[in-house]
């Protein structure tokens, strides 16, 4: 499972940034930060997950808190339960679009 965090739309403006996380329940203990950044490589960031149909989530809390870590590295504990309602938010949509189907 793959999502990737920016901020709302008039705050990208100032200072675009974005970050991405991956999950594999059965291999990893928490979700871990694939890629961050903030201005052009943001940008990037949210343009390659609008190509591969990764969904966004845009919060900008989130976003900067998950910006304080390296790739490849977990996030923190205290993450945990505001990450864990964008993955449930994140099934429900999925399920939601193999119903319409």
């Amino acid at each position: 499972m793959q999502v990737a965090f920016y901020p709302l739309e008039e705050e990208a403006v100032l200072t675009p940034k974005a970050a991405a996380l991956k999950y594999n329940a059965q291999k990893q203990s928490a979700p871990k930060v694939i890629a961050s950044g903030r201005g052009e490589i943001a940008l990037k960031i949210i343009e390659k997950a609008k190509a591969f149909d990764i969904p966004l989530f845009q919060n900008e809390t989130l976003a900067e808190m998950l910006l304080s870590h390296d790739i490849g590295e977990e996030i923190d504990p205290a993450l945990f339960q505001a990450v864990a309602e964008v993955f449930v938010w994140l099934m429900k949509s999925e399920e939601r679009a193999e119903l319409s189907l």
